[in-house]
């Protein structure tokens, strides 16, 4: 190892632990989704690749001589800017991938062009190490119910779907988040990128194979999904289950990852034993230089102005009241809650959760839940993954939309044993009134940034289907009682 390689390594590791120092909750997030999350297990292999695919370089990348790189700040700009974001809106994904960003462009910025040239896939490749993916999941589970039913009816086995709920003459199947397919899909797109740069040169190849490993996974997961109910329809419901998840659990997607290799592997057009990168040709690259010292101090201070701005606006003070009751609405009543079936909407760590009933002079009956957050973080927030009406691990499943005012948020949710209910989901923070968890999630971050209001409201208002009795007549005639769903937030809040 050359001198300036030396030293260029020694600053590279200086600062790789200076930034998951700086940023070691994201850090340990990221590690502990690897390792807890079954989904993205496949990423604590992602890191020995990594290893592999820089060693495959070391011989070329050592005939270049590393420099520092001014352009590559941008990048460092542009994922110190993001992170904050992140930050302020509560968007984990955004973070962790800021954090990658940020590694990604120190390598850039400390090793010169020549060598980030020569490193390109490897650093693009960092980005799987961003667990991401169970955002698809309510999309990945309609697809793959609706590829049953469809597969259902040629194999001509009568089927009710009513959302991801499929009712066959045996028994009732739930399409889980479990069974979306979202971690063979994750898993199968990180391989399908590494096989696509090792094994082809042609772009048009790389991209083919790329959408068959998107593709197929879906497709193959219809088919698993498929094949359990019809094992269960012909056989028995206990063994069909059991076959699930081990044959195809393990057997099926091995299967499919040898067939998908094994149909590109004549389109291979890259040898195996073929130079990965050529050292020579990478020593005409150059690029804008920069001192040391500078480069370290244009670093600092792009990563430390957002983390202070970040400890700033986590520490201002966001009070809500100790206590909050459920108010009282003209022309109902507060009844005892006896639903046909216990429903209670998620709201992780929330500061109060209250569920009450209400009927009118008519018998109609609604239930009215507030949740109340003196400030939204990771794991506390008015909408994300397995929050709000049908939560994750519980036994309510969203099951379609339906028409809802202009700032709410209407929702289908039913239970396996066809319990029904309507919700509508009204969130309120910094003066914004929303059922858009996109919009919730940009009135949350200029609230931060801009040091408005912290306190977040969620205030759903649902009724049960009971026998051919609709929801929806109750849900209107509660609302038009209720008048003002912004009053009411901001009262509970303790800022009206």
């Amino acid at each position: 190892m050359t001198s300036a390689w030396r030293n260029a390594s020694t600053r590279l590791a200086i600062v790789w632990a200076a930034l998951l120092a700086l940023f070691w909750r994201d850090a340990a997030d990221m590690a502990s989704i690897w390792w807890n999350s079954s989904t993205f297990n496949h990423c604590l292999l992602i890191i020995p690749i990594l290893w592999w695919l820089v060693d495959q370089r070391k011989t070329e990348l050592a005939k270049l001589e590393p420099k520092i790189w001014a352009p590559p700040l941008l990048w460092i700009g542009a994922a110190a800017s993001g992170w904050l974001l992140g930050e302020a809106g509560g968007v984990s994904l955004v973070r962790h991938a800021a954090l990658v960003m940020l590694l990604q462009g120190s390598v850039a910025v400390l090793l010169g062009p020549a060598v980030t040239r020569g490193l390109l896939f490897p650093l693009f490749y960092m980005f799987f190490l961003v667990p991401f993916g169970e955002e698809f999941v309510p999309a990945l589970q309609t697809v793959t119910a609706k590829m049953c039913m469809w597969l259902l009816g040629l194999a001509g086995i009568p089927a009710h779907i009513d959302g991801i709920y499929i009712a066959t003459p045996t028994a009732l199947f739930r399409v889980a988040e479990a069974c979306s397919g979202v971690k063979f899909l994750v898993a199968m797109v990180a391989l399908g990128a590494l096989v696509s740069n090792l094994c082809f040169k042609s772009w048009p190849r790389r991209l083919a194979f790329m959408s068959a490993s998107m593709i197929i996974p879906i497709v193959a997961n219809g088919l698993r999904a498929f094949a359990t109910i019809y094992i269960a329809h012909h056989g028995n419901l206990d063994f069909a289950a059991s076959f699930d998840h081990v044959v195809f659990g393990w057997v099926f997607f091995g299967l499919v990852i040898a067939l998908v290799l094994a149909a590109g592997w004549p389109f291979f057009d890259r040898a195996a034993d073929a130079q990965v990168i050529d050292g020579e040709k990478l020593k005409s690259v150059s690029g804008l230089a920069l001192k040391p010292a500078t480069a370290f101090s244009a670093l600092a201070l792009m990563v430390l102005m957002p983390l202070g701005w970040s400890n700033y606006i986590e520490h201002r003070a966001s009070p809500v009241p100790p206590q909050i009751a459920l108010p009282d609405v003209s022309g109902w009543e507060r009844v005892d809650y006896r639903p046909l079936r216990p429903w209670k909407p998620q709201f992780a760590k929330a500061n109060h959760l209250l569920i009450g009933r209400y009927r009118d002079a008519a018998g109609k009956e609604v239930d009215l839940s507030i949740a109340v957050y003196d400030r939204q973080s990771e794991g506390r927030e008015l909408v994300g993954f397995g929050q709000g009406a049908a939560g994750a691990d519980g036994d309510w499943s969203w099951i379609g939309g339906c028409e809802a005012p202009s700032n709410a948020r209407c929702e289908r949710i039913a239970t396996k044993d066809q319990h029904h209910r309507e919700v509508i989901s009204f969130y309120r923070v910094n003066g914004t009134t929303s059922g858009s968890g996109a919009s919730i999630k940009f009135a949350t971050l200029k609230a931060r940034l801009q040091g408005g209001n912290q306190q977040a409201v969620a205030i759903l208002v649902s009724a049960e289907d009971k026998g051919r009795a609709k929801s929806r007549p109750a849900i209107d005639s509660f609302l038009k009682s209720i008048r003002d769903v912004d009053k009411l937030a901001d009262r509970m809040a303790g800022l009206g």
